[in-house]
């Protein structure tokens, strides 16, 4: 089963609430706020990025989860590097534990 989650989107500064301009479903995500903007934005995780969270968190090493993803390790680091700073958390075991919290993996 997919996970998917309703996201709204608002336009501008919100004043007395937001503004609800469109609901869709999309794959599962997370939401970090902007200071500058003052909303919030969303981050999607594809199916790639939660299938390598998923081997990390079998507690193997980043080479043997590149083999078994058919990367190279330094491709599986690369990735996992991108994950973390969209997710906004320091190392991969925060990102497996952020995703665990979630039931994404």
């Amino acid at each position: 089963m997919e996970q998917a989650t309703l996201v709204r989107q608002t336009t501008g500064k919100e004043q007395n609430g937001s503004v609800l301009r469109d609901c869709c479903l999309v794959p599962a995500q997370t939401r970090k706020h902007d200071p500058e903007e003052g909303r919030a934005h969303t981050t999607v995780l594809n199916e790639a990025d939660l299938r390598m969270l998923a081997e990390i968190a079998t507690g193997v090493t980043t080479d043997v989860a590149a083999r078994r993803l058919e990367l190279s390790a330094r491709t599986l680091r690369r990735r996992l590097r991108s994950v973390c700073d969209r997710l906004g958390v320091n190392t991969p075991i925060e990102a497996v534990v952020w995703a665990a919290r979630r039931h994404l993996i």
